[in-house]
């Protein structure tokens, strides 16, 4: 059964949404976050990204950052840029990119749920990422960043969702600068509320999609806050934390490249005949694979498609089948030995959002090779998360992203 709360959100003004609402803080550099912001106070990035506000040499998670984002954020509720909800609501939020548009029900997540395994997750999470999130929410005392779930679509859900945007005006509706259209609507009527609560109870899971590093951070907080109350029922706003729930047919993935700083030691001919003993290779004109199990690779100024080889990899492992754990097992490892993906320094990862322009740019700059990856889907998320096994790192990259700054969850009452 799922447990969804509807809440008293801080948004921004109508007329200031547009300024306000940022990307996620994890999609910029602290330099890409500086430049997007430079002239915007009201920026929301000054909220997740609070580095730009200080000097380029302070740490990005040291204590005086964290405490500027809790500045900014209570200036812009003390200016009136961001105004509190008078009623517990949930929220419609609608993101439309080059046609495809996708609905997520903005609410409340039960941290319980998630610590019981209801709320399922696909990959690992690192020690010191959570710190930061955990650091984050506890000094402002406020999810000021959602988390993107998926749920299997049930024809109730479709129904209410499609009414309620066609029976009510949106509250804002802007299009940012990336040519991305987002919609909020307010659904604060107390049978609308009850009528999601009761269509999502059924769902016998929620799926972590993009945010399992703010997830696991709920549970560090809800733990941290409830070790210093006495008083804990369970019901207090650090139980459930701000995330979009948006059905399984709506998302949209695209590929998440990698990058590697060099050959390895190995001469460039080396290298290609290494990649030709474990892959069918062809050079091509086109950088984006057709499909899984093809890849693009870029090698000094010219781009070659890989292909799997039948019997060249575990067909009946969900894990071990993808695309990136056969480049890791296959290539990544063996040849130009990078063992641990997460941890080393040789391989970076660049969203598919950024294109094969970003990957070429990268070769020329500061990597020596570039591999390029179909997207996997969410029905293979979902299969894996379902099995309790974890993709290997880096696997997914959902479009369009959510804003940061457009809905604020309160933990303070």
């Amino acid at each position: 059964m799922s447990d969804i709360r509807p809440f008293r959100g801080y948004r921004p003004r109508p007329d200031l949404a547009e300024k306000v609402a940022s990307p996620p803080y994890d999609v910029l550099s602290s330099d890409e976050a500086r430049a997007m912001a430079a002239g915007n106070p009201l920026s929301f990035l000054h909220v997740v990204k609070a580095e730009i506000d200080l000097d380029p040499g302070v740490e990005t998670h040291s204590e005086p950052v964290y405490a500027k984002s809790a500045e900014n954020y209570r200036r812009l509720i003390a200016d009136g840029v961001l105004v509190r909800d008078e009623k517990s609501s949930f929220y419609l939020y609608q993101l439309t990119m080059q046609g495809h548009a996708q609905t997520g029900l903005v609410v409340g997540c039960s941290v319980e749920e998630y610590v019981a395994g209801r709320i399922k997750k696909h990959e690992h999470t690192r020690r010191d990422k959570e710190d930061d999130r955990a650091r984050h929410v506890e000094e402002l005392m406020a999810n000021a960043g959602p988390v993107l779930f998926t749920y299997r679509q049930r024809h109730e859900i479709q129904a209410l969702v499609d009414g309620l945007k066609a029976e009510n005006e949106p509250a804002c509706d802007f299009a940012a600068a990336d040519g991305v259209r987002h919609a909020l609507w307010v659904v604060d009527a107390a049978a609308d509320v009850a009528a999601l609560q009761g269509a999502f109870a059924p769902l016998d899971a929620l799926y972590v999609a993009d945010g399992h590093h703010r997830t696991a951070s709920a549970q560090r907080v809800r733990d941290i806050l409830k070790a210093k109350n006495p008083a804990h029922t369970g019901e207090e706003p650090y139980n459930h934390f701000l995330a979009v729930l948006f059905p399984d047919d709506e998302l949209r993935l695209m590929g998440y490249h990698r990058v590697v700083k060099d050959l390895n030691g190995l001469a460039p001919a080396d290298f290609l005949a290494a990649v030709g003993e474990r892959f069918d290779l062809e050079r091509t004109d086109t950088p984006e694979p057709p499909g899984q199990k093809r890849w693009g690779m870029y090698l000094d100024g010219e781009w070659y498609r890989l292909a799997a080889r039948a019997g060249g990899y575990p067909a009946d492992d969900p894990v071990r089948s993808l695309d990136a754990a056969i480049l890791q097992e296959s290539l990544l490892a063996p040849v130009l030995g990078i063992g641990d993906p997460r941890t080393d320094p040789r391989i970076d990862f660049v969203g598919g959002i950024r294109g094969a322009a970003e990957l070429e740019r990268r070769c020329r700059e500061d990597m020596r090779v570039a591999f390029a990856f179909a997207p996997v889907s969410v029905s293979q998320l979902m299969a894996i998360a379902d099995a309790g096994a974890v993709m290997p790192p880096k696997s997914t990259w959902f479009e369009p992203k959510l804003r940061s700054g457009l809905v604020v969850r309160s933990l303070a009452d």
